[in-house]
């Protein structure tokens, strides 16, 4: 039944592969149990209440994604969403988070329709070539400063910004000894080479004091989902600064998830021969239900998770990668105290390899072309540098049709390419009057 519905010998796996590839991806992403809410309860929201919510719409999103799209990619409440979230819509422009709750909740109803009439996916067709082969790259060094960062390698730094950190911390022989167990059993094509090297790193903290041992039972029942539970507020309905706060929840996780689906796609070899992703509507559709329900949880946007390329990188190809990690979501709300265990420094080697893996796409960039080779770099440098996906392809499609069109090669440019570039500008003006 799992061969047929998820097309597995197609895709040159097994149910043994990619049950593994689900529980690697959980764990390189399980820390957003612990951050969201941490993140959102400064908004004044109830932490115990969150982590129930955040669970399920980690479960929902994940489930929607496995079942609809049939991909090997998660989706759980998005970092740097719920930092807008609490942050700049509650705490910096003073609205409750009732209504920032409402706003992640109409964003999900318009990702809805937008996915329902294509024109999210005529978005994702209208994506250049180069920029579609800089997405993995770009992702790919993000991700890497994301391990590192986990790992206490790479710290911030008052006068460099950043800095290699103190190689007294432990938790960075942790991340070595992860690193070096899971790229030699890659090497020997072993099979769950990413979890027996978390594993290994997780042993390796515990010796070392660095892992928390839950006390009391490991298994209880998740906290009351009641307090934050479609909480939502409606008199600041026709607003323009709800007009603001939903352009900028739409902006930020429509090309958070394209990079990420597109990203990931093409490592886990789902491109077809055109470039083209045949799964994006339904990838879209699971995306938006995933959001539309998150909000109705109680939690931020939901959104695909750039941590999924774990998964593939250790196997993972078909939907039921993400039918595993779902689950283990599930679990995760009745044995929080062993998944919470595992340090960020032991997932950390998993990032740092995948970014290894996703750059490889760098190949089939065409360098000879200035008006290709210069967006693609810049969709490449500012998702690491602005540490934002979504700032990553604005600047490599703005460069793209600006190049383009000052080089008189207009028929290069589509129709959607130039809106697009539009709302760009708009969406930096906006910002540069301090509206988003």
């Amino acid at each position: 039944m799992l061969n047929k519905f998820f097309k597995l010998k197609e895709h040159d796996t097994n149910v043994k592969r990619e049950v593994m590839a689900g529980v690697i991806t959980f764990l390189t992403m399980s820390y957003i149990l612990i951050v969201n809410p941490n993140i959102l309860s400064a908004a004044g929201m109830d932490r115990s209440a969150l982590f129930t919510a955040t669970a399920i719409a980690s479960f929902v999103g994940t489930i929607c994604m496995a079942l609809i799209a049939r991909i090997p990619i998660a989706a759980a409440p998005g970092m740097g969403l719920n930092t807008f979230f609490a942050f700049s819509v509650v705490l910096g422009l003073g609205y409750s988070w009732q209504m920032a709750l409402t706003a992640v909740f109409i964003q999900g109803i318009i990702f809805l329709l937008l996915t329902f009439f294509n024109i999210r996916e005529l978005i994702v067709q209208s994506i250049p070539k180069t920029i579609k082969d800089a997405i993995p790259v770009g992702i790919g060094l993000f991700i890497t400063l994301i391990g590192m960062q986990n790992a206490g390698l790479i710290i911030k730094d008052e006068n460099t910004m950043l800095t290699l950190g103190e190689m007294s911390n432990p938790h960075i022989w942790v991340a070595l000894l992860g690193l070096i167990v899971m790229a030699v059993l890659h090497y020997k094509n072993i099979h769950g080479s990413f979890l027996i090297g978390i594993a290994v790193s997780t042993a390796f903290a515990a010796i070392l004091g660095l892992v928390t041992f839950p006390e009391g039972s490991l298994i209880a029942l998740p906290p009351s989902i009641s307090p934050v539970l479609m909480k939502f507020e409606w008199h600041n309905l026709f607003t323009f600064d709800m007009l603001i706060v939903v352009f900028t929840f739409l902006f930020v996780n429509l090309f958070d998830t394209l990079g990420t689906l597109l990203g990931v796609a093409k490592k886990a070899n789902l491109m077809d021969e055109n470039d083209n992703f045949p799964q994006i509507r339904n990838a879209l559709f699971a995306d938006a239900l995933g959001t539309t329900f998150g909000a109705m949880l109680g939690t931020s946007t939901v959104t695909s998770y750039v941590e999924s390329a774990s998964g593939v990188a250790s196997g993972g190809r078909t939907g039921l990668t993400s039918l595993s990690t779902a689950f283990m979501f599930l679990l995760a709300l009745f044995f929080a105290p062993i998944f919470l265990m595992v340090p960020a420094s032991a997932t950390a080697p998993a990032l740092i390899l995948v970014g290894l893996f996703m750059i490889s796409s760098v190949v089939s960039l065409n360098f000879d072309d200035m008006t290709e080779a210069l967006p693609a770099f810049l969709t490449i440098v500012m998702m690491p540098f602005a540490y934002s996906i979504a700032q990553g392809i604005v600047f490599g499609m703005l460069s793209f049709v600006l190049l383009k069109a000052i080089n008189g090669r207009f028929k290069q440019i589509s129709a959607t390419m130039w809106v697009i570039f539009v709302l760009f500008i708009i969406k930096l003006v906006l910002e540069g009057m301090n509206l988003m």
